[in-house]
């Protein structure tokens, strides 16, 4: 019999300013800071990280980006706008068959997409969320305008999210495909998963947290309540375990990362209201990590080199990722 779900407290909005008191980054690494926790990782651990490259084999731990992607379905959170990518050929074959083209003396194909740089895996940008009026680094949140961040645009980390990955596998932990929705992933499951797999988690790592969402999704054949619905992910606490481990990063096989139905009603995605604006923490969404799951489980082997820059998109609070997992 799987381990039932820990009890979680729930929230109040004082402790979400308790927080934000406790585990504020802001001037941490000088006022002129735009990449937060990815200060973290050094080229030393970016040397060390491509040691670990034995096998050569490369997982992407992205989801094709096309219609049929998580956008496309019933959804608690379509309000704000986000559609899967929208794929437009500009000439294409048949054009060139037809001799339509030729008067250019090449015969060739264009396209272009259009999509939410939020739709799919995707990075999280520091100026995406913000803790009241300020952002990271305590920059007034009017600095991102019509046109874009102009501070702390996903541009600022174009040479970063490189370094030593680490995957903990929590429904494998717990003999489960999946969590269920609801599902809140406690400091202490955290240990134990850290535990299991014979590698700590420290300083400058990308944390990889996979909850089996995504694969529950695929195996209903349904995207529906993948946004913004309720889903298995981190509690409110595991903000003090990230901090107190110094990573890079964390990316999830969730929309949100955090667990839903949240522990407050006080505050949509209260866990992104420290994790982002506060700690300065990169956050992945949406990586698929099924098939890198199951080689770990098999060589047992959790740590990997880890590339995934995101687009340098001027201004971007956030923009689409193929991450690589390289062993």
């Amino acid at each position: 019999m799987s381990e039932p779900a820990a009890k979680l407290r729930k929230l109040t909005l004082e402790d979400l300013h308790a927080a934000a008191a406790r585990l504020k980054n802001w001037g941490r690494w000088g006022e002129a800071d735009q990449i937060g926790t990815l200060n973290h990782t050094t080229p030393e651990d970016i040397v060390a990280a491509a040691r670990l490259v034995r096998k050569g084999q490369v997982f992407s731990l992205a989801v094709p980006f096309d219609e049929k992607g998580p956008q496309g379905a019933k959804s608690d959170y379509g309000a704000i706008g986000r559609f899967n990518p929208i794929h437009v050929m500009l000439r294409a074959g048949t054009d060139a068959w037809a001799g339509a083209l030729d008067h250019r003396k090449i015969r060739g194909a264009d396209d272009i997409i259009i999509m939410p740089t939020q739709c799919g895996t995707q990075w999280d940008g520091l100026g995406h969320i913000f803790y009241g009026d300020r952002m990271w680094n305590g920059r007034d949140c009017r600095t991102v305008t019509s046109f874009g961040a102009q501070e702390c645009g996903i541009e600022q980390t174009r040479a970063k999210m490189v370094g030593r990955g680490v995957l903990l596998d929590i429904p494998r932990l717990l003999g489960r495909d999946w969590l269920d929705d609801g599902f809140g992933i406690t400091n202490d499951l955290l240990d134990r998963a850290v535990a299991a797999t014979g590698v700590a988690v420290g300083r400058g790592d990308f944390l990889l947290v996979r909850t089996g969402h995504l694969e529950a999704k695929r195996a209903a054949g349904s995207w529906d309540g993948y946004s913004g619905g309720d889903a298995p992910g981190l509690a409110f606490e595991t903000l003090d375990w990230l901090h107190a481990h110094e990573v890079a990063a964390i990316a999830t096989d969730t929309w949100g990362v955090e667990v839903r139905p949240n522990q407050t009603t006080d505050a949509a995605q209260p866990w992104h209201w420290i994790a982002i604006p506060i700690i300065g923490l990169s956050v992945g969404e949406i990586f698929d990590l099924a098939d890198l799951a199951r080689d770990c489980a098999e060589d047992g082997c959790c740590e990997f080199m880890f590339v995934a820059p995101a687009l340098p998109i001027t201004g971007a609070v956030g923009s689409p990722v193929n991450p690589l997992a390289i062993k």
